[in-house]
């Protein structure tokens, strides 16, 4: 599932394409095609993304919504001499004489009102590419955090908690911060917290400029340890991402995976050792580290 820093991605260049000038929208499989007509010749006014969560705008404070999920795509093509016709199964065209955008196996592709698009981001936690307010303000997620029991590796990837982080930033903060993906959350410190968040922010904001996820620091890049470059289908310099058997970067550990409430979770056992501390369930029961056995499931994600 693309993460928060390609829907801010996508947003920045739906802004710098389209935004001020009347598009034309139309809907080739015909599933969005009665939304489309209403906004058809309309200016589009501007897009923003709020995690996981994508917005364009248009007159009369009208929402496209957007959810890619795990297989949707928003491919943006600018500086075409021509706008060709459809090829696929096309949800939503946006266009205009030297640039079109087709929306392909999207989750959501709704019209909403104003009203339901502050409902969508009051369910949200705070985003780290966020510019200010409410909606950049990590304490919000430190409430959260500090009160549960529940393994910072599941909170990280809960979008109620932290909006826009999904297992690729949630499996490399967690090692850049030598951190046990089990460890209860209410046994952080909150400047732990605040180091994890600013942490995020710079990687997610990279993240935007470059539209891939790139987390090792300079000493362990393939330049500086005279190592291939990663291929995958993801792209990016990771330190245990999909990296399931390899040496660690660091420590030379073999990084493991494991299943944590239905996604893959990556870590180093020796760079991210077992949290010993004492912790308790809300209901009286001892935290233990139980993670459910790998299953094959191909590279995972």
């Amino acid at each position: 599932m693309p993460e928060g820093h390609h829907l801010h991605h996508l947003a920045r260049t739906i802004t710098d394409v389209f935004a001020g000038s009347p598009v034309r929208v139309s809907s080739p499989t015909g599933r969005f095609e009665a939304e489309a007509r209403q906004l058809d010749g309309q200016v589009l006014e501007a897009a923003e993304a709020w995690g996981k969560q994508l917005f364009l705008e248009f007159p009369g404070e009208r929402y496209i919504h957007v959810h890619l999920g795990l297989i949707g795509k928003l491919d943006v093509h600018a500086g075409v001499a021509a706008v060709p016709a459809p090829v696929g199964q096309v949800r939503l065209r946006i266009q205009h004489e030297s640039a079109y955008a087709d929306l392909r196996g999207a989750t959501g592709c709704d019209l909403w009102t104003r009203a339901q698009r502050e409902a969508c981001v009051a369910k949200l936690g705070p985003d780290p590419l966020r510019d200010s307010g409410d909606g950049a303000d990590p304490l919000r997620a430190w409430e959260r955090i500090s009160r549960s029991t529940k393994p910072i590796g599941t909170l990280l990837m809960d979008q109620k908690v932290l909006a826009g982080v999904g297992n690729v930033y949630r499996a490399e903060l967690l090692f850049r911060h030598r951190m046990d993906p089990l460890r209860p959350g209410s046994t952080l410190k909150r400047s732990q917290w605040l180091a994890m968040w600013a942490d995020l922010v710079e990687l997610m904001r990279d993240g935007v400029a470059k539209n891939r996820i790139d987390t090792v620091r300079p000493e362990h890049t393939p330049e500086a340890m005279g190592r291939p470059p990663r291929v995958d289908d993801h792209g990016g310099e990771v330190y245990v991402y999909r990296r399931t058997g390899m040496p660690c970067l660091v420590c030379g550990q073999a990084v493991r995976t494991a299943e944590l409430e239905g996604r893959n979770l990556f870590w180093c056992p020796g760079c991210q050792r077992r949290y010993r501390g004492r912790a308790t369930t809300p209901r009286g029961g001892s935290a233990s580290r139980t993670v459910t056995p790998p299953t094959r499931r191909g590279p995972g994600t």
